[in-house]
């Protein structure tokens, strides 16, 4: 059983709060878009071990910032920000404290990152063919590309860094995200694509995050949690 905080209250946030309490942790503040713009306190936070954070992107950087400042641990699934991550870092080491952060917390999705990389390495000798990705999410999803199709292009660019794998948006209905990236040449055509069909899938993986930050001091990401490594 951990103590943890849920900064930003929004889908994502109580689907974390819902996880959370279904596995027996304690959930020891909620803190909403308005009470995090005000600024929160120690007391604010209940004694939490670790805090999750699930808002905006203007408004994340300084939500970690705060959290770092205050000794208290964070997971942050927020996406559209990480231009800054070299200053947070430079905070993070500085305070000795711990952040993980992660553009996707689904299993799936990870999984596809490794295997992209070996496609984008096998592809590099192979100019016949063309490669792009495609991403759908919801209509209120403010950031594009999404944060999982810049880590699917770094994926698979890291095996092919030629060829450019341009992203393509779409914002629409209800969907909690869909990433394809398609292979097409000539006479044949080649498509990885994971969809999500729930959004918990995310809360089961950043509560996953949390209990392992608990106790530890840098900054990760989630392939750390599921492989033991970043690479």
């Amino acid at each position: 059983m951990i103590r943890l905080a849920v900064v930003g209250l929004g889908r994502m946030g109580r689907a974390v709060v819902e996880e959370a309490e279904r596995r027996g942790h304690v959930v020891t503040a909620r803190i909403d878009g308005a009470t995090a713009r005000r600024g929160f306190d120690a007391t604010t936070l209940g004694d939490a071990q670790v805090a999750i954070e699930f808002t905006r992107p203007d408004a994340v950087v300084g939500n970690v910032r705060r959290l770092i400042e205050l000794g208290v641990p964070v997971v942050t699934g927020t996406t559209g920000w990480l231009d800054e991550l070299p200053v947070v870092t430079d905070l993070v080491r500085s305070k000795g404290g711990a952040l993980l952060h992660a553009a996707n917390f689904s299993i799936g999705a990870h999984l596809m990152f490794r295997v992209a990389r070996e496609m984008g390495r096998l592809l590099a000798t192979r100019p016949e063919f063309d490669a792009a990705i495609h991403e759908c999410h919801h209509r209120k999803k403010l950031d594009a590309p999404s944060g999982t199709a810049l880590a699917l292009q770094r994926a698979v660019r890291e095996g092919d860094p030629a060829r450019p794998y341009p992203i393509t948006s779409e914002r629409v209905g209800s969907v909690p995200g869909i990433h394809t990236l398609t292979i097409d040449g000539e006479r044949e055509s080649l498509s990885l694509t994971h969809a999500v069909r729930d959004r918990a899938t995310f809360a089961v993986g950043a509560v996953s995050a949390a209990e392992w930050l608990v106790g530890r001091s840098g900054v990760f990401r989630f392939e750390h949690v599921l492989f033991g490594d970043a690479s």
